[in-house]
């Protein structure tokens, strides 16, 4: 069921300013289950925390009934002979939706899709279903056009994971000055975001709201980092 504009502002207006937490583990982590995933979103919640997002239908109603921040989700699935893998088709969407995602995400890069899942279908799916649509970008031709399809929101989160922008140094700051301006609409810094200092020139640049995920809650990563450092290996 479609929400009025006066909601979708109140989402935006929560967001906007703050720090989004994106709670997510590696699919072998101990760390992904529900009940973990839900705790950290708790713990993101309490220390500040305007938003939270989150990976999997079942983590993210668990996720959705432990805070009351909004929950940006998405829906990781792999289809064969095409790329995108970040709520990709409308299987992806109704999953992400029934879950209680707030804002649902999407690859909304200009690469060939599954059959029958144009970002336009996704956005008006995701509309539909009552959540915002956040289109996940890799440049400014993939977020103007999610921004003429409807989207809410556009975030530099595919910076860096194209062909064509692979090697781009992240934050992707200079696209995120780039996105604000050439749509006008809500522009989230995402990718790469690994230190306060990150967070402050992302909001420089233009960015309504910042995303930090592997710096905060992928501690597999972090230890295997700081194990790298020791003279002794794990």
């Amino acid at each position: 069921m479609r929400r009025g504009w006066r909601w979708c502002q109140l989402i935006l207006e929560r967001l906007a300013g703050g720090l989004i937490v994106s709670v997510q583990a590696e699919s072998e982590s101990l760390l992904n289950t529900p009940d973990t995933i839900s705790l950290l979103a708790r713990v993101a919640e309490r220390n500040g925390a305007s938003g939270v997002r989150v990976e999997g239908a079942a983590r993210i109603g668990a996720v959705r009934r432990a805070v009351s921040v909004p929950v940006i989700g998405i829906v990781k699935r792999v289809y064969a002979g095409v790329a995108p893998y970040i709520t990709a088709t409308l299987r992806e969407v109704a999953e992400a939706a029934a879950a209680g995602a707030d804002i649902i995400a999407y690859d909304a890069t200009l690469r060939p899709r599954p059959a029958g899942s144009s970002t336009a279908v996704l956005i008006e799916a995701i509309r539909t279903q009552g959540a915002l649509p956040m289109a996940d970008c890799a440049d400014l031709a993939d977020a103007q056009a999610a921004a003429a399809e409807g989207a809410a929101i556009v975030a530099t989160t595919l910076c860096a994971y194209t062909d064509a922008t692979h090697g781009t140094p992240l934050p992707a700051l200079a696209l995120v000055g780039a996105l604000k301006e050439g749509t006008g609409i809500f522009t989230i810094c995402e990718g790469g975001v690994s230190s306060p200092q990150d967070v402050a020139a992302a909001f420089a640049a233009g960015a309504d709201a910042v995303v930090v995920g592997t710096a905060i809650t992928n501690v597999d990563v972090l230890v295997r980092r700081f194990v790298c450092a020791a003279p002794k290996p794990g």
